[in-house]
């Protein structure tokens, strides 16, 4: 057979070693995958035909169900095709455009939940001037904010992974280009790079989740002066949604991007980054429609028209 392998080509060995248990992980990522990309859909679908979600709060979280979307995209379809395929082989173009892709879709995110913090601070602490603070204009700049913080880390890093010299073994352990398992692969001195790299990454997570913190003591003060149970309880309720989605989040990106390596294994790494890849965008749109009674509640709404329309329609034929 004739070899169709570039000599540029990179090879993903995989999220597995262990070729037995292929069938039963490419059936629960598929079904992963399939859910994830659903419930965003869905979700994104729900914010726009409902009013009663066309607020700000709803408009962030719309942009994070995107993010999802295209974030499992990057990543998982190749993943699936490599574990049914002989060839796991990537070209080096793709591979560059899987890694700009990634790091938009995970810089953005990163950016974005800590609007979202800022959103709930805005809404528990000051109530009245809620839609002043967050009218229109300002979402549309936070949105885009978030979008060009997380381009500008695609812009910034993946040329400069790129252009680093590769020789030798062009095996990547990994099931996507990311930034530290292609490196390992360099024939030049990339610890500058890393250093450079590393220090990057602490800013992006450092900004956010310094806002995040902020927001969140600044809420806690302002429920723990609250009179009402009531209004407690509703405070509680409308932040507990994105403090869970935030931690499951950025621990996982802590792990991979602020740990220092000597305490990274390539087995840890690839479990660390396929909860992040694959799990988290499923679980971020079932966490906040589980938990939202105005969510569940457009759901309904959505489901029951559906319904009748498709009553209307059996009762005419």
């Amino acid at each position: 057979m004739k070899n169709t392998t570039s000599p540029s080509d990179f090879i993903l060995l995989g999220l597995l070693v262990n070729s037995e248990a292929t069938g039963i992980v490419f059936t629960v990522i598929f079904a992963i995958f399939v859910v994830a990309v659903t419930a965003n859909l869905v979700m994104i679908f729900l914010i726009q035909v409902d009013s009663r979600l066309h607020t700000p709060m709803y408009f962030l979280l719309s942009q994070l169900s995107i993010m999802d979307t295209l974030f499992i995209c990057t990543t998982v379809p190749k993943l699936l095709v490599d574990m049914v395929s002989k060839e796991k082989t990537i070209s080096f173009v793709a591979c560059g455009i899987q890694i700009f892709l990634y790091l938009t879709m995970i810089g953005s995110e990163f950016f974005l939940l800590g609007f979202m913090a800022y959103d709930r601070y805005v809404a528990v602490c000051n109530p009245l001037r809620y839609p002043v603070l967050m009218n229109r204009k300002v979402c549309l700049l936070l949105a885009a904010g978030a979008w060009f913080g997380g381009s500008l880390d695609g812009f910034l890093l993946t040329p400069i992974t790129m252009n680093v010299p590769y020789c030798g073994s062009r095996s990547i352990n990994h099931f996507f280009c990311e930034i530290p398992a292609v490196l390992k692969l360099a024939c030049a001195d990339t610890s500058l790079y890393e250093t450079l790299m590393y220090i990057c990454c602490v800013l992006m997570l450092l900004i956010p989740i310094s806002n995040i913190s902020t927001s969140y003591s600044l809420i806690l003060l302002t429920v723990h002066r609250m009179r009402s149970a009531e209004g407690r309880k509703k405070a509680f309720a409308t932040c507990s949604s994105h403090l869970t989605v935030v931690s499951i989040f950025y621990g996982a990106a802590f792990y991979t991007y602020v740990l220092p390596q000597p305490f990274h294994t390539p087995e840890q790494d690839k479990v660390v980054s396929a909860f992040y890849t694959i799990v988290t965008p499923m679980l971020n749109p079932l966490i906040y429609s589980l938990r939202n009674k105005d969510v569940t509640g457009a759901f309904k709404k959505i489901f029951a028209c559906c319904l009748s329309a498709q009553k209307v329609a059996n009762s005419d034929a």
